[in-house]
C-alpha cells in the first residue's frame, strides 16, 4: 500500500506546525526544510485548513500554525481525510471494477483485512507522537529553538 503525495505532504506539514509549537511558520519555510515544491504545498495548506487542521494568521509576521493541539490531532484521521478511498486494488470503491471471481474471492477479503488493519495501527498516534524527538526534529529541519517560538 503506498499514500500519495498529498498525504505525505499533509503529514509533514503537520508535523513541522507541532514541532514549531504554536509559532508561526511559513510555506516557503516548510518547502525549504523538506526540500519540496512551494506550489504542491500551497494546495496542501489550503485543505488542511478548510479540514480545521491549521489556521492561517494574516499581515506582516503572519503564516500558519496548528489549529487544535497536536494531541487532538489523529493520524488515521488525517489519513482518512487526504486518502478519501483507499482503493487499494481495481475491484474496490470507487472505480469498482468487473471480477469474474468477485462473489467467492478471497484475496479480496484479505486485502480489506489489510487496509482495516493499516487504519487501525494508524489510529493509534496522534500528531504529537510523531514529534516527540523535538530536539532532533527541530535540527534536522533547520529550525532553531527561537525561531520555533515565533
Amino acid at each position: 500500500m503506498r499514500l500519495t503525495v498529498y498525504t505525505d505532504y499533509a503529514l509533514r506539514v503537520l508535523m513541522y506546525l507541532a514541532v514549531r509549537e504554536g509559532g508561526l511558520a511559513t510555506i516557503d519555510e516548510i518547502a525549504k526544510s523538506y526540500s519540496i515544491s512551494k506550489t504542491h504545498l500551497m494546495k496542501v495548506v489550503h485543505q488542511l485548513g478548510v479540514a480545521g487542521y491549521i489556521e492561517t494568521v494574516r499581515g506582516r509576521g503572519g503564516g500558519l500554525r496548528l489549529a487544535k493541539p497536536a494531541q487532538a490531532i489523529g493520524l488515521g484521521e488525517v489519513v482518512r481525510h487526504t486518502e478519501p478511498d483507499m482503493a487499494i486494488a481495481s475491484c474496490f470503491k470507487p472505480v469498482d471494477a468487473p471480477c469474474a471471481v468477485r462473489q467467492c474471492c478471497v484475496l479480496r477479503r484479505a486485502l480489506e483485512k489489510a487496509r482495516d488493519a493499516f487504519i487501525e495501527v494508524l489510529e493509534g498516534y496522534h500528531l504529537g507522537d510523531l514529534v516527540r524527538p523535538r530536539g532532533r526534529l527541530l535540527g534536522m529541519l533547520g529550525i532553531s529553538e527561537i525561531e520555533a517560538q515565533r
